[in-house]
């Protein structure tokens, strides 16, 4: 495969293409198929009860390559595969899936630090195997596995910036508090500092302590705070504040944070926060198994909430090299990282990808 990320454009997706170098002889009148699955784990395989794993394949598509049912040059789709069918000859058949428009993104839930097993998370993974039909027990050493990540890419235009204001009344006092918060843009890439104005109008006789400006990661279940800004800033009776608060939500600031949502990870590579999910129209929330938002709260004596996005910046399409380099990914390569050990899935797979490790000598 040329690459393991494909990205979510909101109004389309990258499809998954790639070719399956085969050994006739070897195949002994055996079929070549291979699958592409998007699985969502919410426990960790040793939890498994009277043999009902805690784990849901959310979609699975699967391709006869071999032999093939059309003519070698029709199942060509991009310039990836034949630059890869010429590298590898003729016992190389391509593949191509297109993701249909109502799956996830690859995200995962941080581990604690002495937390062991496979985390919670949404997956995709391409598996190859040989059988003499698709539906036949598939042998273990004649499969080869590659996960792979559907990332969500921003969208091309802001909307208008977010923007919320409250008014306070308290006892005792004829005049309210006015608070208002505005943030300087609806979407934010990862690294950049969010820009949050409060403006607090205090016509109370209370006096307001302890301004504080709170960014949150949210799901469906449970709300985990990613940054914070605690001013000690106070409004005295009858007085003003105009103030612009700087957070940076980054994953190297919760390392430790147990629960916290990132953007699905390679096992040998590093990753980020988890990008705010964007639901298509029509799409049901319940099938896209971990749903990610972002909210800004400026926290006083009382609390105001306001919604951004945080997505990854939109890429350049590059086209490949000419000259392709092949590397081969090798299990020795992980150890000593956490996670490298969990399973065998990624052992002897090939890509052309510039994120494999070299192969050790």
């Amino acid at each position: 495969m040329g690459k393991r990320d494909f990205v979510d454009r909101v109004d389309s997706v990258d499809p998954v293409d790639g070719v399956v170098l085969i050994d006739p002889e070897a195949l002994a009148g055996r079929k070549v198929f291979v699958t592409l699955s998007c699985i969502f784990r919410y426990g960790r395989d040793d939890m498994d009860v009277i043999g009902i794993a805690f784990r849901r394949e959310l979609y699975l598509s699967t391709r006869q390559v071999y032999p093939p049912l059309q003519d070698r040059e029709k199942g060509v789709h991009t310039k990836t595969q034949a630059k890869l069918l010429r590298k590898l000859g003729n016992n190389a058949y391509p593949f191509f899936f297109e993701f249909p428009d109502n799956l996830p993104c690859s995200v995962a839930l941080q581990p604690g630090p002495h937390d062991v097993g496979k985390q919670c998370a949404v997956e995709f993974e391409i598996k190859a195997f040989s059988a003499e039909s698709q539906d036949a027990k598939v042998r273990k050493r004649s499969t080869v596995k590659l996960m792979i990540r559907k990332v969500q890419y921003a969208p091309d235009t802001q909307g208008a910036p977010p923007s919320v204001e409250t008014i306070k009344d308290f006892l005792m006092s004829d005049k309210p508090l006015h608070v208002k918060v505005t943030l300087d843009k609806e979407l934010y890439y990862h690294g950049e500092t969010i820009h949050a104005h409060v403006n607090i109008t205090n016509n109370s006789n209370k006096n307001i302590k302890n301004v504080a400006t709170v960014v949150l990661y949210s799901n469906d279940s449970y709300v985990k705070c990613v940054d914070i800004e605690d001013s000690g800033d106070s409004v005295s009776a009858g007085a003003t504040l105009q103030k612009v608060y700087k957070l940076l939500p980054l994953l190297a600031n919760n390392r430790e944070r147990r629960g916290i949502a990132l953007d699905g990870k390679l096992k040998h590579e590093d990753t980020n926060l988890a990008s705010s999910s964007i639901v298509k129209e029509g799409v049901l929330k319940e099938v896209l198994g971990i749903m990610v938002s972002y909210k800004v709260m400026v926290n006083f004596c009382g609390s105001l909430v306001l919604s951004g996005l945080i997505c990854d910046a939109a890429a350049v399409p590059s086209e490949m090299e000419d000259e392709m380099v092949f590397q081969e990914f090798k299990r020795s390569y992980l150890k000593g990282i956490i996670g490298a050990g969990d399973d065998d899935d990624e052992e002897g797979n090939v890509s052309g990808g510039d994120d494999m490790a070299p192969k050790e000598k």
